[in-house]
């Protein structure tokens, strides 16, 4: 994982000079933010800090007082509707807009296997096998050998740069059992891991069904005909007879196949060896015929009608007829055409005019065939394989040929189906890497091994193809059956010293190779079980007591026999090369990635890989994907994207350590640095949120529906961040801390609020506070809005200090430029699970300070609790006010605002101030008075026990009373530490005289008019917000700034809460100070 640093300036950096205001009309204009690089972060707007207001007229009245002293920054709205509804008319505000917008593991007990026993001959084994002796010639009968050429090229290609990048990873350190699933899950995390690993164990499952699809090919056409269950009575039911063979032989196998493997997986291993023999003996034999086709090649005869390739299954002689003692009798091949065996006899067109002719199928390397092979023949399916620049003659209308001896080709021919068929030959390179645990230096041995057998194979295969082409001919290599040849294995009639070679070979190769398959796939799903990744698959973890995975094995039977019932081999074959492929190419993403991150773990001692490479290997692996086939790989995609977000949002938390966590680190500090840059955009603005939660003495959160209510608001978009702050020291609580992060978390994750969770701990509450509103966040994601909780307990005695940390948590956001919400009667708000199916969310509009007003009930509605809500606006007009052009403005405004809401213009008249709105400013501004003459008393008696002590330890020593004096006359604050009784007596009567000197002056007491005032405008708005709102699910009200006198903050307090008084939810919102809506797209 990167190195995470933290830069801390040295020196202090001069303020920047604010930049002075501007002209309002071009103020008026902009709609972006000032200058890039000049440090302001608010934007030019007509709504803040615009010049152009006459204050004057703001302030007269009493219906607006609470708001005065904020009037400078936030206009009155019924004074800014004007040019809020003919904003859009600006039209240079829309160029200089558009101009802005950018399980423990058991060890293996000494391994002794080294590169050629452990690594090389496995690989070997699995990448020869059916393709090889089944389908290569074919493939290059119809593609020709320059694109046969091209298509092995590309795979092998492709192998090696998987091999390359495997290196790598498997050279970084030990890779226990497991092989290719562990490199990729530990590399690239277990999301990817579980999703790569079951789509390679579903390769390796459809693998053994190709396999053993292969094998009884070989048995049914080749070695034993007659053991066929199901026969066609013509030639059109072959296919069909073919496939339901394939079917029963297929599931026979593969039930005594998974007998064998849970009886006595050993003795499928000790015969590994046996199989490879058979297929390297095959190779050699394949080699040798080639060699003696240079001088003495086989005799191999075709039989040709014309240009058309006749299936010698049903006639052994090739000619219309023959002489027998000098009278000329026709064959049998005269009758397959002909409706009678006499010379006489109708017979099909095309034999009638063309000859019967016999050329050599082989006729060996020297005869120059291979130019007459360089290219491709491509075919649909039905088609009957015709020798080119044979001579031909065509009837003169077209007859139906069923049933004619010819042979047909089964299947529609192209190059993309052709190099999804040969892929499978080519796989098997992760057989080193899975053996890991038992090799003696794996480091050394996997590199070496792996890359030493894709290079022998690749030269085995190109080899081939260009062999092939120049040995035989092209109508026998289109024939995939060999039919031309008495149902012979095409290539085993190029092999010596016998055909049979190759049959017996190749049949127990796929042999082998279906039983290897069968034994490492339930291996490989055993460890995904194990790794806990997948919740669902833990139960094939389990096995015998030996450790073998006896659930896993039956999984996988079960879908090998899909594989079995598909029953074509060339249909079954794209399948798993599509798994293969898309475990390639996250082994190459894998080392790509850790290779460009340079993460200090990443030292593989395998040195000649580059992340170019793997990518390079990783783009190939993707193409040949869909290649193959593109609605395989779709398919195949989709599966791993399922299993991806299953283990994402179900599966068990790993951390392995692994590329995609450090690659998500550095994306992160990207995408910081380029936030950094400036301030966004008023398009992209979003509630960035500090939750502030109070916490109670077992660390519990006491309002879990702040957090409710802020994953209703964010819905999982944007920054939250959940702090809290406990008070002490950090030494003393840390154990505390930590027990509330975990609190939080739990709770966030219960809400379903995504975000991060910070506690501070601070001698001070109202420090911590502070602090999280300065350093919550990073870089550019800090937050930009505060959500709190209001103190409901303000006024107990006992606390008397929750108010005081309230309006100075106000004032930071205020001097921070951020926004603040305060949710009152926050236990009223609803849960997640709650639905509102009718209601109100209404918006008193008061002041205009950005548009957080508009923009919060539009998030809100956007939660299924608030969808089925309607959105109301309120704004207040006063004496002078035109509130039917008021009504017009807003609604004009609100339609360029994109924004459906009911608007109405709420009139308040002035009038005198009431009896009760005096009457109540002096109860409030009385019980203020008689907070501080308690706190006062409070002292006092302090004060007094501490006089007392003084006088009493004054009498026990006279040296320490001297040194009392002394010290009482350096200090003349303080009070005088010698006392006599007299003096203390009169003290005492001081004090209590001027206790009741203050208690009566309470009484007598006349208002201050300021207060009268905003008590006014407390009461009267509180007044009509009950008459229009007091049933609406959810009120959402500008909030007064506090006083910037700082001695009335407990009146503040008591205005807020008559403004809100007999609300049952409130949300008072104060912006930050720049604009957070727009009209523009």
């Amino acid at each position: 994982m990167p190195t995470s640093f933290t830069v801390v300036p040295v020196e202090g950096q001069e303020p920047q000079p604010s930049r002075p205001l501007e002209d309002p009309n071009q103020q008026l204009a902009e709609c972006s933010s000032g200058e890039p690089g000049d440090g302001i972060p608010k934007e030019s707007s007509p709504f803040i800090n615009s010049a152009e207001m006459d204050r004057g007229n703001i302030y007269e009245g009493k219906n607006m007082a609470l708001f005065e002293e904020e009037m400078d920054s936030n206009p009155m709205v019924s004074s800014l509707l004007n040019k809020l509804a003919n904003y859009t008319n600006l039209t240079q505000g829309v160029v200089e807009h558009e101009a802005d917008e950018d399980s423990k593991r058991k060890e293996i007990k000494a391994p002794r296997m080294g590169t050629f026993i452990g690594v090389y001959l496995p690989c070997l084994q699995n990448i020869l096998g059916v393709i090889l002796f089944l389908r290569l010639t074919w493939i290059v009968g119809t593609s020709g050998v320059l694109e046969s050429f091209i298509i092995v090229f590309m795979c092998c290609a492709c192998t090696m740069l998987t091999a390359i990048s495997m290196s790598a990873i498997a050279t970084n350190g030990v890779v226990p059992a497991g092989g290719s699933y562990y490199m990729i899950s530990r590399s690239l995390g277990p999301e990817f891991g579980g999703a790569v690993g079951l789509c390679f164990y579903l390769g390796t499952t459809f693998a053994g069904a190709m396999y053993i699809l292969g094998t009884i090919e070989i048995l049914l056409t080749y070695i034993s005909p007659s053991a066929a269950i199901f026969k066609a009575e013509d030639a059109d039911g072959e296919t069909e007879a073919m496939l339901n063979n394939m079917r029963v032989y297929g599931t026979c196998i593969v039930a005594l196949m998974a007998i064998v493997v849970f009886v006595g997986v050993k003795y499928v291993n000790k015969l590994a060896l046996v199989f490879l023999s058979c297929v390297i003996l095959s190779i050699f034999a394949i080699y040798a015929g080639v060699i003696k086709t240079a001088f003495d090649p086989p005799d191999f005869p075709i039989c040709l009608l014309g240009n058309r390739t006749l299936s010698r299954r049903n006639f052994d002689i090739c000619a219309k007829f023959i002489e027998v003692n000098n009278e000329t009798v026709t064959t049998k091949l005269w009758s397959l055409f002909c409706d009678s065996r006499s010379l006489n006899a109708t017979c099909d067109e095309y034999f009638n005019l063309n000859n019967v002719t016999e050329i050599q199928g082989i006729p060996g390397i020297a005869s120059g065939v291979l130019i007459d092979n360089l290219w491709s023949a491509y075919t649909d399916k039905g088609s009957i394989i015709e020798k080119k620049g044979h001579p031909s003659v065509t009837g003169t209308e077209e007859i139906k040929v069923g049933g004619l001896p010819y042979v047909f080709t089964d299947i529609m021919t192209y190059f993309t189906m052709l190099v999804g068929i040969y892929f499978p030959s080519v796989t098997g390179i992760m057989a080193g890497s899975n053996r890991s645990g038992d090799l003696r230096d794996a480091q050394k041995s996997i590199p070496t091994g792996t890359i030493l057998a894709i290079s022998t194979t690749s030269f085995i295969y190109l080899s081939c193809i260009v062999l092939f082409g120049a040995c035989i001919e092209g109508v026998i290599l289109r024939d995939k059956f060999g039919e031309a040849v008495n149902g012979n294995l095409v290539i085993g009639t190029l092999a010596w010293p016998s055909p049979w070679v190759i049959v017996i070979g190749s049949f127990f190769s796929t042999c082998g190779a279906g039983l290897q398959s069968l034994t490492g796939a339930p291996r490989l799903l055993q460890a995904i079980a194990r790794d806990g990744i997948i919740p669902f698959l833990q139960v094939f973890g389990h096995g015998k007591a030996n450790g073998e995975p006896t659930w896993a094995l039956l999984l996988t039977a079960c879908i090998c026999e899909i594989g079995i019932l598909i029953a074509s081999l060339d249909s079954v074959a794209p399948i798993l090369s599509m798994f293969f492929l898309m475990c390639y190419m996250f082994v190459n993403l894998a080392c790509a990635v850790q290779t460009l991150l340079c993460t200090p773990n990443w030292r593989p001692r395998f040195k000649y890989y580059h992340w170019a490479l793997s990518f390079l290997g990783m783009s190939l692996c993707f193409a040949l994907m869909f290649i193959c086939s593109w609605y395989y790989a779709l398919i195949a995609m989709l599966i791993a994207g399922c299993i991806y977000k299953y283990i994402e949002y179900r599966g068990a938390e790993k951390e392995w350590g692994d590329g995609i966590r450090g690659l998500s680190l550095n994306a992160a500090r990207y995408a910081l640095l380029r936030v950094e840059h400036g301030p966004p955009h008023t398009k992209n603005w979003r509630p960035q949120v500090l939750v502030l939660l109070n916490l109670d003495s077992e660390q519990v959160v006491k309002h879990p529906r702040l957090l409710s209510f802020t994953s209703q608001l964010k819905a999982g978009k944007g920054l939250t961040i959940v702090g809290s702050v406990l008070q002490g020291i950090y030494l003393d609580k840390y154990i505390e801390a930590q027990k509330a992060e975990e609190n939080i978390k739990s709770l966030m994750g219960v809400e379903k609020t995504k975000g991060f969770c910070q506690i501070v701990v601070s001698p001070s509450f109202r420090d911590g506070m502070s602090h999280l509103i300065q350093s919550a966040g990073l870089g550019g994601m800090t937050h930009n809005t505060v959500l709190m909780a209001w103190p409901q307990s303000w006024k107990q005695t006992d606390n008397p200090f929750s108010w005081k940390n309230f309006v100075d948590t106000v004032r930071e956001t205020t001097a921070a430029q951020q926004a603040l919400l305060v949710a009152k009667n926050i236990d009223l708000f609803p849960t997640n699970q709650e639905r509102f199916s009718e209601g109100n969310v209404d918006v008193w509009w008061i002041v205009h300070d950005g548009g957080m007003l508009m923009l919060l009930p539009f998030l809100l509605r956007q939660h299924k609790v608030w969808r089925k809500c309607k959105m109301r606006i309120f704004t207040v007009a006063q004496m002078d006010d035109n509130s039917i052009q008021m009504k017009k403005d807003l609604q004009m405004f609100l339609y360029h605002l994109r924004l459906n809401a009911e608007v109405e213009v709420v009139e308040m008249f002035e009038n005198d101030i009431s009896a009760f709105t005096y009457e109540k400013t002096l109860m409030m501004e009385q019980r203020s008075q008689m907070l501080k003459q308690m706190q006062l008393s409070k002292n006092e008696r302090e004060r007094e026990a501490q006089l007392i002590h003084d006088r009493n330890t004054a009498s026990h020593s006279a040296a320490v009373v001297k040194c009392d004096a002394a010290a009482a006359a350096a200090t003349p604050e303080k009070v005088q530490m010698t006392w006599t009784k007299e003096k203390f007596i009169a003290e005492k009567h001081k004090n209590r005289e001027t206790n009741i000197t203050g208690f009566k002056d309470i009484f007598n007491m006349k208002p201050n008019q300021s207060n009268v005032r905003r008590m006014h405008t407390a009461v009267k708005l509180n007044g009509v917000i009950l008459n229009k709102s007091q049933h609406a699910q959810l009120v959402l009200l500008n909030m007064p700034g506090p006083p910037k006198n700082k001695k009335g903050d407990e009146n503040y307090m008591e205005f807020l809460e008559v403004l809100t008084e007999g609300l049952n939810r409130v949300l008072l919102v104060r912006g930050g100070g720049r604009e957070v809506i727009t009209i523009y797209s």
